[in-house]
């Protein structure tokens, strides 16, 4: 089963990465909840998640987004991921960790944290 939940969870990233939202609806719960306080979606299910990554699609419409590692245990998943995508002309990137609990085989709840002072200082918002 990990093998398998490690694959969906892959499949939400190839996701952020392509913007084919429908492909979620095999691997995510209608119901799921992602606890991330950056997502003002993250608590309206399925089509909060769509609405996110189309939306942030429609800002970085290069973002691509690369598995690094990923662990598996039990009905979770950690994944640690990089996104890159150009802000404002310059090539930055964003790190994070995502964990995923599954019921079945879907995500209904997932935890993320990204180093979002990172980007930031990237972007030339906040000095290095």
């Amino acid at each position: 089963m990990s093998e398998q939940n490690k694959a969906a969870a892959r499949v939400a990233f190839e996701v952020w990465s392509t913007g084919e939202v429908d492909r979620l609806d095999k691997f995510i719960s209608n119901e799921v909840i992602h606890h991330d306080p950056y997502d003002p979606n993250g608590a309206k299910g399925l089509a909060g998640m769509k609405k996110s990554i189309l939306k942030n699609r429609s800002v970085h419409p290069d973002l691509v987004m690369a598995v690094d590692d990923q662990i598996a245990e039990a009905n979770k998943v950690a994944t640690r991921w990089t996104a890159t995508m150009t802000h404002e002309g310059k090539k930055v990137r964003l790190k994070g960790i995502t964990i995923d609990r599954f019921e079945g085989d879907k995500i209904v709840e997932a935890w993320r944290n990204i180093d979002m002072l990172g980007f930031l200082q990237q972007t030339g918002a906040v000095p290095k």
